[in-house]
């Protein structure tokens, strides 16, 4: 199961990352392709608690649709919504400089990384109360979605 909790894993996203450009076509959604990177370093910092974001959750999405999307076999359904607050189209970061907003993702990723160990995450706006175990599996699994989103 891939995680960024393993820097093997992690330097995998960061390779396919690095193979976006600004004109990447997308496979499905909205968003273009800073876009994408705009919203991903978005959720980073949500996942390390810097950007607060409303809790939507409901107790199947606590429970049983927490463990599916991180732990069953199965590719993440395309057209999920976002929060406001990660949706570039509503609340998000907008994009200014895409070399830039890449440098700043990969330091985001790295950091979201590195807190392997510790014990204090925020809670998830759908999924609730996550250990970093899950934190870090979400991240690579949201990631990866996204990635497989404009074709990497």
């Amino acid at each position: 199961m891939k995680t960024m909790a393993r820097e093997r894993d992690t330097a995998e996203l960061l390779q396919r990352l690095r193979q976006i450009r600004p004109d990447s076509g997308r496979q499905w959604g909205k968003m273009t392709a800073h876009q994408m990177v705009c919203h991903l370093t978005d959720c980073c910092r949500m996942a390390l608690g810097e950007n607060p974001v409303k809790d939507v959750s409901s107790l199947p999405q606590r429970t049983v649709v927490k463990w599916i999307a991180l732990y069953a076999p199965l590719r993440w359904p395309i057209g999920l919504e976002t929060t406001p607050e990660t949706n570039q189209h509503v609340g998000g970061t907008c994009p200014t400089d895409f070399s830039a907003d890449l440098a700043d993702l990969e330091t985001q990723m790295e950091r979201v990384a590195a807190r392997r160990h510790d014990s204090k995450w925020p809670r998830h706006p759908i999924f609730g109360s996550m250990s970093a175990r899950a934190w870090l599996r979400w991240a690579y699994l949201h990631t990866d979605h996204h990635l497989r989103q404009f074709g990497e």
